[in-house]
């Protein structure tokens, strides 16, 4: 048993039950949380932990941050959790140290996964798919289980040799035309798996901000400065100058280059990255070229446009983010669909009109109306298909109708909207 002391998840079911008197949801919540400790987390002999995303056998640096937020509301009283939160830390500082362009590994260097793509490939590489969003996370991650808990073991010579790798490689992707030498092909694929140009993607113009092949769904950008992600890196380098100023303080280059960094990003977005919608007024869109394409959508992964305020970017009271909420929350987005039994956020990467529990998820924790996040976890509730658990995406009106019957991932973005909903917040926690 990876997490031994499961008292927590007992005592969090109590307060659930008397915010929220419905059994299924409390025993949906238990089930969740039980069959990621179970199912998808392992610790190894040497301390480190490798997350398994549910029904593909590897870990995504994303998918496997997003899979413990739950478990920190509770580390601070669980010492078990703490290492293993730890544990992964250390883990996605050696993976990165692999291939900082990869998205995905494998537990060990035994080849599986995408090697038959056209890009540069290490044995413990599952995919490499560059997306921002995949060196954010491991930065997040380390930085919440410091405010959250106190404990410092995973700023190493490792976790700053991370981020020197990171700074150097964002700052080679803010020239992608000119400085990069990534480039990813896939053969025999749907055009979303691959990108154009020989694989160097759609052609973009100097912004400032970071260039991504990929979006936080895997699929690839349409145009290459995709904004959710370049708001993600804007917060997430505010986190590396205060962990550098504490635990590596002389070095000052490293904190001169997160800081013109994020400056550089920041302006960026707001020069290339709003538009003046004749419905909504100011809001933010989803990709741009710095050629003058703008794409208006969003998409229910994260980081998304609807999560900035999950990932610390805006407030949620921001008029932008209002503006930009209400129009992803409308048929305005492309990607937004209604049924019979649910409405929500869905995604290209998945059948059209089929909504994602993700992006419910992050509706509900982005709402400022308790109704809202209780007709949300309604809607989830009526539509996991008699599973007990959430999926990747369902059709509205058939829910039964769904894909990937194991996401862990959508299971714990549940279960952060039902702990949140009963007054487990992770904003409290890590002003504590």
């Amino acid at each position: 048993m990876v997490i031994a002391n499961r008292a927590f998840i007992q005592t969090s079911t109590e307060k659930i039950k008397k915010a929220i008197n419905n059994q299924k949801l409390a025993k949906m919540y238990e089930k969740c949380m039980e069959n990621t400790l179970d199912t998808t987390i392992k610790i190894r002999e040497n301390g480190l932990t490798f997350i398994l995303t549910g029904d593909i056998p590897a870990m995504w640096l994303r998918d496997s941050v997003c899979q413990v937020r739950p478990f920190l509301l509770f580390a601070k009283e669980n010492e078990e959790i703490e290492s293993m939160l730890i544990g992964l830390s250390k883990e996605q500082a050696h993976l990165v140290g692999i291939d900082p362009y990869a998205n995905a590994f494998n537990e060990t260097p035994n080849g599986a996964g995408h090697q038959a793509d056209k890009t540069e490939m290490h044995p413990q590489v599952w995919e490499r798919k560059y997306e921002i969003d995949s060196l954010c996370y491991p930065i997040q991650l380390a930085y919440f289980i410091w405010k959250i808990t106190g404990r410092t073991e995973q700023f190493d010579a490792a976790f700053f040799k991370m981020l020197q790798t990171i700074f150097a490689l964002w700052e080679v992707e803010q020239h992608h035309e000119t400085k990069s030498p990534y480039r990813f092909e896939r053969l025999d694929c749907v055009p979303s798996d691959t990108l154009k140009r020989n694989g160097l993607g759609t052609e973009t113009a100097y912004t400032g901000m970071l260039w991504s092949g990929f979006r936080p769904s895997d699929d690839a950008c349409e145009y290459g400065y995709l904004i959710p992600s370049n708001m993600f890196a804007v917060v997430v380098l505010g986190y590396a100058k205060e962990i550098i100023e504490a635990f590596y303080p002389s070095e000052i280059e490293t904190i001169k280059q997160a800081v013109t960094l994020q400056n550089d990003i920041q302006l960026g977005i707001e020069k290339f990255g709003t538009y003046n919608h004749p419905t909504f007024g100011e809001i933010f869109a989803f990709e741009v070229d710095g050629l003058g394409n703008q794409l208006l959508m969003d998409d229910a992964n994260v980081p998304s446009l609807l999560s900035m305020p999950i990932i610390q970017y805006l407030e949620k009271e921001s008029p932008i983010y209002q503006n930009t909420r209400k129009f992803i929350l409308s048929k305005s987005n492309p990607y937004y669909f209604e049924g019979e039994l649910a409405k929500g956020i869905g995604s290209p990467h998945t059948p059209t009109g089929y909504i994602w529990p993700i992006g419910l998820a992050i509706q509900g924790l982005t709402a400022n109306d308790t109704s809202e996040k209780l007709e949300i976890l309604q809607m989830l509730l009526r539509t996991d298909a008699g599973t007990g658990l959430m999926h990747e995406s369902f059709h509205p009106d058939h829910p039964e109708d769904f894909t990937r019957e194991w996401f862990s991932w959508a299971n714990m973005m549940f279960c952060e909207l039902i702990l949140d909903v009963a007054g487990f917040r992770m904003a409290n926690v890590l002003k504590n």
